[in-house]
């Protein structure tokens, strides 16, 4: 999948920490596993032209590398087709300057690449569900030339995780904010109002405490809830 062309059509910043964009002033290459992790780090960016490329797979991602310089990329260690970590050491070999946060959907980091010199940021998964500052502070690591792993990757234990029971509604609203959905979409779906819609998305944030979509995915994959 290729969101490039629809970046400017998407809705508003759903983080609501201090914007990625901040650190970062040249183009940014986005490539994420499935539409709806795609669409919320898209998101979290006010000035979406910086972002060059927003790409669920590899060969994508490589190819927007080679057309231009860039300054930051921010992927997913597993993509739709291909592998996070390879994206990661082909284009800082392409582009020697180019800094580099991983997303680890797995937790950790594969022994061939734990000590790689190219490997500046990693946060885990686990780390990112239940904070969105991790990503932040990766952002902020590479940019001021440092590296960064997250929490979890630094002690070897992952964060407590409670489980809670959800209401078939809440279901029905977090396999389809899995699947990528606006509010808008979300009611379509639904057959309801807009409104409705996001009084079930505040209610699903509530139940599984958590103070976003993208935490709320998160947290439903950690617990078995939902797959994106």
């Amino acid at each position: 999948m290729d969101l490039t062309p629809f970046l400017e059509s998407l809705d508003g910043t759903t983080l609501d920490q201090v914007l990625l964009s901040v650190a970062v002033r040249g183009k940014v290459a986005i490539a994420m596993k499935g539409r709806f992790l795609l669409r919320a780090v898209c998101e979290s960016f006010q000035d979406r032209s910086r972002i060059g490329c927003a790409v669920t797979d590899e060969a994508s991602c490589l190819t927007y590398l080679g057309n231009e310089p860039y300054e930051l990329l921010i992927c997913t260690d597993f993509l739709e087709v291909g592998n996070g970590f390879e994206l990661a050491r082909k284009a800082r070999a392409s582009q020697a300057e180019l800094k580099v946060v991983v997303l680890a959907l797995g937790d950790l980091i594969p022994a061939e690449y734990s000590e790689a010199p190219w490997l500046e940021a990693v946060v885990a998964e686990a780390d990112f569900s239940g904070d969105q500052r991790p990503l932040q502070a990766a952002v902020m690591a590479v940019m001021g030339g440092h590296s960064y792993r997250s929490p979890s990757l630094r002690t070897g234990t992952l964060p407590y995780l409670s489980c809670p029971r959800l209401t078939p509604r809440e279901y029905e609203v977090l396999d389809l904010l899995a699947s990528g959905l606006s509010d808008r979409e979300i009611a379509q779906k639904l057959v309801v109002s807009e409104e409705t819609a996001k009084t079930y998305t505040k209610r699903l944030l509530r139940t599984l405490e958590v103070s976003n979509r993208l935490q709320a995915v998160l947290k439903g994959m950690r617990c078995g809830m939902v797959k994106l």
